[in-house]
């Protein structure tokens, strides 16, 4: 579901961050979550064009079975980090951060390349993109 997201999104613009499928085969909504590539604020036509361009894919391709609901929503307060370019952007906001043996929330201190930087109770803590997950713990006060 990701890469067929993926693929109708890129063309207009449009960054995937994640798709998540809640409740499955109960009452199933897919949480479509985008971003700009162009990294203004997401609105609330470009969620109507996002929602309309991947609700056709996955009519054509059908990847759940059953009825569900399609939600597509900005990337909001509990953004997801991905890449460096993300951590870039929220240099000095706090991330919640899972994985590779740690569990911690801080603030993004530097980004080098893969690696970011988060100043912990016990000190600097160093990880590779790729190796944990992280979200963004702490809403700027205007738009990165």
């Amino acid at each position: 579901m990701q890469r067929l997201a993926a693929a109708v999104l890129a063309p207009l613009g449009y960054e995937l961050l994640e798709v998540q499928v809640q409740n499955p085969g109960r009452r199933t909504t897919v949480v479509v979550r985008i971003d700009r590539q162009d990294e203004q604020p997401v609105s609330i036509e470009d969620l109507a064009i996002a929602s309309r361009a991947v609700s056709a894919e996955y009519d054509r391709v059908d990847p759940i079975t059953g009825e569900y609901r399609l939600e597509l929503e900005s990337p909001g307060a509990k953004r997801p980090l991905l890449g460096s370019r993300h951590f870039e952007r929220m240099l000095g906001l706090k991330a919640r951060v899972r994985g590779d043996g740690h569990s911690f929330t801080a603030p993004i201190t530097a980004v080098s390349g893969n690696d970011v930087t988060f100043e912990t109770t016990e000190g600097a803590v160093t990880l590779r993109i790729g190796q944990f997950q992280a979200n963004l713990a702490e809403f700027p006060s205007e738009h990165r």
